[in-house]
């Protein structure tokens, strides 16, 4: 069966950096774009980061209040992909999801609806 299983949260100061990694087994990997979303406690789930499956321009999509300051990347040989989160803030601190979506439309990346598969989470606390 598919599995995501994310790694690499944990405390982090204010300014600080961490690299969120996101293991995918059961899928074929490449055919599948990936996404980071995020929830802080009392609010929704919300839209971080993705990465194309395809040579979809530009390939990869942030939300605003990442832009600058978290990357996305994949390795297709190695079914991971990963998000590389600098000069973190309080309102970062949330649980972390990584998610697969099996050759979606670069227009709906951004949508919880269009992802099939997703992982348990990860904690990202920052402290001020």
């Amino acid at each position: 069966q598919v599995q995501l299983v994310e790694s690499g949260g944990g405390l982090v100061q204010t300014g600080g950096s961490l690299r969120l990694s996101c293991a995918a087994s059961g899928l074929t990997f490449s055919s599948y774009g990936m996404g980071w979303f995020r929830q802080a406690p009392g609010k929704e789930r919300e839209f971080v980061a993705a990465i194309s499956w395809s040579d979809w321009s530009g390939g990869t999509d942030y939300a605003d209040f990442v832009k600058g300051r978290f990357t996305i990347s994949r390795d297709n040989a190695k079914n991971t992909v990963s998000l590389q989160m600098n000069n973190l803030k309080s309102e970062d601190t949330a649980v972390y999801y990584c998610a697969a979506a099996y050759m979606p439309n670069h227009r709906n990346y951004r949508f919880i609806r269009t992802y099939e598969y997703w992982g348990q989470g990860t904690q990202v606390t920052v402290s001020s």
